[in-house]
């Protein structure tokens, strides 16, 4: 069983591009032949986390893929690590802004994507979608639910998961004067992601890494 999430809109869009194709990628491993569910999360610190953690008990899947929006980006990001802090530049949609707060207070500074991350890369890469190892997920809604992802499968043997961020749709990225990209070739992308991580246990042992 494979498990994506993606987010409602937020910061005043009306879409969201990581639900769209969180929700198209699950179509498309669907018609493959593999087991996939797509779960829409609110952009809420907390509550994410609650939603999701709800969906891994009914689910109990063995991938976890949560994906979120990085408008301005223009590649998919598969995010490396997570960290420890809530500190919100905008209020998240419950109107919540916190500020140096931890996701899990005690836990851990970070927690490493288990995704075989450089392999998924590639993977994307052979398609002819811009991709990249990113190593921030910032410290907002997204970084929230990667942490929070892993937390949860600390406890839970078996199970892998990490996060992707998607620029914005070509529409979205049209009318903001941004990158952006198609939501099929999110979806493919994303498709490439979940297979290449089912199938792939050592991740390839190349650079990925980053001077800035």
């Amino acid at each position: 069983m494979i498990l994506l999430t993606g987010f409602e809109p937020f910061g005043g869009e009306s879409t969201n591009p990581s639900w769209q194709a969180a929700r198209r990628a699950a179509e498309l491993l669907t018609e493959q032949g593999r087991e996939a569910v797509a779960v829409e999360v609110p952009c809420v610190f907390g509550r994410s986390v609650d939603v999701l953690g709800a969906a891994l008990e009914r689910l109990r899947p063995e991938i976890v893929l949560c994906v979120g929006q990085a408008g301005g980006r223009g590649s998919i990001s598969v995010e490396r690590v997570a960290i420890n802090v809530d500190d919100a530049r905008i209020p998240d949609n419950a109107g919540r802004r916190p500020i140096d707060e931890p996701v899990v207070a005690g836990g851990p500074a970070a927690y490493f994507s288990t995704l075989p991350i450089k392999a998924c890369r590639e993977a994307v890469a052979r398609l002819d979608i811009p991709v990249e190892v990113s190593q921030t997920a910032g410290t907002y809604v997204c970084n929230h639910i990667f942490y929070g992802l892993m937390d949860l499968l600390a406890a839970r043997q078996g199970v892998r998961g990490g996060f992707v961020h998607v620029p914005y749709s070509a529409e979205q990225g049209e009318a903001h004067g941004q990158p952006g990209l198609p939501v099929e070739a999110m979806a493919a992308a994303l498709v490439a992601i979940a297979t290449t991580a089912a199938g792939t246990t050592t991740d390839a042992r190349i650079t990925a890494g980053a001077e800035h």
